[in-house]
């Protein structure tokens, strides 16, 4: 560093001192020349030459310079000459004072007010502060009146080199995807240097890469860095360190350089296919297990990361790729295999499966490496286990007739142990769905038998369960649904569908329809309900009434003739036979009662009752309700009229034989008895109304007085 700045300081002292030489002497030759041209002319000139001299130096500044120099970070034993100040005026007789103001003066600079000289009495910085703006004046000595009006100029600090580049932004990290092809861009990287730009090669950076290659690049002006091998391969190396500098002065010798880091990480793509560990796979897995379970697990590992590493796995051959399936494990990156359909030891005991397992995304500049993907095969064998029972259908439908004898054997239900070992089966009915137990079973063949009486009118359908548990092991038990259908047999007999009534209007015409009635039954015929109808064989002629089948399974009842009087007979019993179609047929008598009724003219029915022909002819029932409504509202008001006036003659005041007042005295002290006379006062007791001033009124009787008396002092 000492080196540098000393030949730097050479460099740029030595056109300053050329300068600093040269200058001056101007600076005082023009004056000398002046006053040698004015001194060449007569003595007349002279005078005249130099009244106009110094007409023109009042008027005129005669400042030499407004502009100087002075060096950075220069030090020395003694302070530096930056430069001097003179005016025209100044004939050198000392009467002239040259003051300094501004920026730094008195504590940067100092001027010497006789000769104008400016020094720079502390080191200074460019960087800091890169020009001075400073004012100048001439006044007299004496008086301290300026000579002429000041004089502003600028004092530059020259730079020198003395900041290095720095990377203001470092340390420095970047990506760039594997396997990039050379040249690729990575990132660029950016230096700064403090020193003037615009002075010599101070600030003029060149960057270069001290560690890092031969894997990466720099422009030496942009600073772009760039890969300068193809194909770098993030699974061989994934991170990588670059050392980058800058250097001032163009790069060239002596110059000041700084460095950072850059941190450059290669990003992954599929570029490598998935790859099973193994290509071979065992597993077993009991004949028992539940459906859905993990039976095992196979991976395919895959140099990538992240979603360039999914895989997807799939059976694509084996037989048994209908009894089991495989799916992906997104988290663990892995293929689950379970079981879809139940296994059978006995029936087969291995399977053998091929898997494969593809990358789910594929970059198709990497296709050409070749398929991503592979296979492996895996083996599962079977292992027996203890299986419950198994039954030969997975539902039973039986039937029986609802007259079937105790006892009969109404179905069977089959069941077997799968195992090797075949144990016997014992045959249950669990009660709980056979709460009135109406089925039994046999515990060694599965027979079932009716024990109670069916009915099919109250149910038709019973449901049980059969249980099968081994004898051999108890814990082994499977369970079937039966559903018993009780089938119908002949056994009700048809009857009305309802408690019919009928009506008959004595003026009713021959033929009519008295009332239509229909019949029902309990039992349930395959063809339908077919009732056949009929009077009983002594009512075959009788002589008032006829029946009809109809076509809806229905029969009317009509009449045979007219001039029906309820005077001479009020009610009509007809009874009919009814059959169904049953083998055997069955059949019940049902009664139908018949009234005659007095109808209006157009048939409807109006009364049905005898005392109706006492009633004029032509009062109706609407008149008949009417008038009695009237009747009994007439007796309410007369019954309210009377209690009303029996409450009105009731005496206000209650009588002296009902003034009952009681009045009782109670007393906490114990008395002694007979004997005891000062306990209490028996005039008190006597007559306590008189101590309260209370009078009897006159007229009362005796009698009453003297309980009223004992009532008041608790003696009753």
């Amino acid at each position: 560093m000492p080196e540098r700045l000393a030949e730097t300081l050479v460099d740029l002292w030595t056109p300053l001192i050329i300068l600093w030489i040269t200058l001056p002497t101007c600076v005082y030759m023009a004056p000398m020349n002046q006053a040698y041209a004015l001194t060449t002319g007569s003595p007349l000139e002279l005078s005249r030459q130099s009244e106009e001299l110094r007409i023109l130096n009042r008027s005129k500044r005669g400042w030499v310079w407004n502009q100087m120099f002075v060096l950075e970070e220069f030090s020395g034993p003694e302070p530096i000459l930056v430069g001097r100040l003179h005016t025209d005026l100044d004939p050198g007789s000392k009467k002239i004072k040259y003051i300094l103001s501004g920026d730094g003066a008195g504590t940067i600079f100092q001027i010497n007010d006789i000769t104008g000289d400016i020094h720079a009495i502390k080191r200074l910085d460019r960087e800091e502060k890169a020009e001075y703006t400073l004012t100048a004046q001439a006044v007299d000595w004496e008086t301290n009146k300026p000579l002429e009006p000041p004089s502003e100029f600028i004092i530059k600090v020259q730079d020198i080199n003395d900041n290095a580049p720095e990377f203001l932004n470092g340390p420095y990290h970047a990506t760039v995807p594997e396997m990039s092809i050379l040249g690729t861009s990575v990132t660029n990287v950016t230096a700064t240097d403090a020193d003037d730009p615009v002075y010599g090669n101070s600030a003029k950076l060149v960057y270069s890469i001290l560690e890092g290659q031969p894997y990466f690049s720099i422009e030496p002006e942009t600073a772009i860095i760039k890969t300068a091998l193809p194909n770098m391969d993030r699974e061989a190396k994934e991170e990588y360190l670059v050392v980058i500098q800058a250097k001032d002065m163009g790069g060239h010798s002596g110059g000041l350089s700084g460095t950072t880091t850059l941190t450059v990480t290669l990003t992954d793509v599929n570029d490598n296919p998935p790859k099973f560990a193994q290509s071979l796979y065992h597993f077993s897995v009991p004949e028992d297990v539940v459906l859905g379970t993990a039976i095992g697990r196979v991976k395919a590992n895959d140099q990538d990361i992240g979603e360039n590493a999914q895989s997807s796995y799939d059976i694509i051959d084996g037989d048994g790729t209908a009894l089991f399936e495989i799916t992906s494990d997104a988290q663990a990156q892995d293929g689950v295999i379970r079981l879809r359909k139940p296994l059978d030891f006995e029936t087969k005991k291995s399977y053998t499966l091929k898997v494969e397992a593809a990358n789910i995304h594929i970059d198709p500049r990497f296709s050409g490496r070749g398929p991503f993907k592979d296979t492996a095969t895996v083996k599962i064998v079977v292992e027996d286990a203890d299986e419950p029972p198994v039954f030969s259908s997975p539902t039973y439908l039986l039937e029986v007739h609802e007259n079937a004898a105790l006892n009969s054997v109404i179905g069977q239900v089959t069941a077997r142990d799968p195992d090797s070992t075949s144990s016997p089966i014992r045959f249950s009915i669990d009660r709980h769905t056979d709460l009135e137990r109406q089925f039994n079973i046999n515990a060694d063949d599965g027979k079932i038998t009716l024990a109670t009486p069916l009915d099919r009118e109250l149910s038709v359908w019973h449901n049980i369960t059969i249980i099968a548990t081994e004898i051999r092991n108890h814990s082994q038990i499977s369970r079937v649904p039966v559903a018993i259908k009780v089938l119908d047999v002949n056994d009700n007999a048809p009857e009305f569908a309802a408690e019919y009534e009928a009506f008959l209007c004595e003026n009713g015409k021959p033929g009519q329809v008295i009332q239509t009635v229909s019949a029902m039954d309990k039992d349930d015929p395959k063809n339908g309900h077919y009732f056949l109808y009929s009077l009983l064989p002594e009512m075959v002629n009788n002589p008032n009434f006829t029946i009809k089948k109809n076509e809806d399974n229905s029969l009317s009842i009509l009449a045979k003739h007219n001039g029906f009087n309820r005077q001479k007979q009020e009610l009509y019993l007809l009874p009919i036979v009814i059959s169904d179609s049953g083998n055997p047929p069955l059949s019940s008598t049902s009664t139908l009662t018949i009234r005659v009724c007095g109808c209006s003219n157009d048939g409807v029915v109006q009364s049905c009752n005898v005392e109706a022909y006492v009633l004029p002819i032509g009062l109706s029932m609407g008149a008949l309700i009417a008038i009695l409504a009237c009747i009994i509202l007439l007796l309410v008001i007369v019954v309210l009229f009377v209690t009303l006036r029996r409450h009105k003659n009731e005496p206000l005041i209650i009588k002296d034989d009902e003034d009952v007042r009681e009045n009782i005295i109670r007393y906490d002290d114990e008395g002694g008895g007979e004997e005891d006379t000062e306990a209490f006062d028996i005039a008190t007791l006597q007559n306590p109304d008189g101590i309260n001033g209370f009078l009897p009124r006159w007229g009362m009787p005796t009698q009453r007085w003297e309980e009223r008396n004992a009532i008041q002092t608790g003696c009753v």
